[in-house]
């Protein structure tokens, strides 16, 4: 039972909770009702991404000058379809969701690199068993281990042989000038 400080009565109030982490599962099933909730989530082709960018480059002076524009004539809103207000709460929202992006894309490069360190300490985790297992495998009495180096080492050796036979495939270098008889 927690004893309460008579000075503060809220001292354990204060104390720091601490934080739940989410499962890989709950954190996709959040991003994928955040998506459904979002609404305008619309997935491009490399190639459509690199036509919009080229067609939306625009300095902002020159973009605000423009919207302006837009509301210094009643014939230009009319010419454009859009009146003045409805252009500026899109450009509007195009910076807040721009604010969304680039906190996403951070919340991505974190998540890559904490996977990256993951995999880094399993794979330094699993070479150790082996070079452990293989000085143990050496011992009769722990023959049991013998077929696990066997199959680790086949494993490796297959891996070296595509690599080599990648190697090999990659075109040799073309010569100038012509070809000696």
């Amino acid at each position: 039972m927690a004893t309460q400080n008579p000075r503060n009565p809220n001292a354990a109030a204060d104390l720091p909770q601490p934080v739940t982490t989410l499962e890989p599962e709950a954190v996709l099933e959040l991003l994928r009702a955040l998506r459904a909730q979002i609404g305008d989530v619309t997935p491009l082709t490399v190639a459509e991404r690199q036509l919009l960018r080229r067609r939306a480059k625009l300095s902002n002076p020159v973009l605000q000058a423009s919207i302006n524009m837009i509301g210094a004539l009643e014939q230009v809103s009319l010419a454009v379809a859009q009146p003045v207000d409805g252009v500026r709460r899109m450009d509007d929202e195009t910076n807040r969701w721009t604010a969304v992006e680039d906190e996403l894309r951070m919340m991505l490069q974190g998540i890559a690199g904490a996977n990256l360190v993951r995999r880094q300490r399993v794979t330094l985790i699993a070479g150790q068993a082996y070079l452990i297992g293989a000085q143990l495998a050496r011992d009769p009495a722990n023959a049991v281990l013998r077929p696990h180096v066997e199959e680790i080492k086949r494993l490796k050796r297959i891996i070296r042989r595509k690599k080599a036979g990648e190697a090999e495939q990659l075109p040799s270098p073309v010569t100038s000038g012509s070809p000696k008889p």
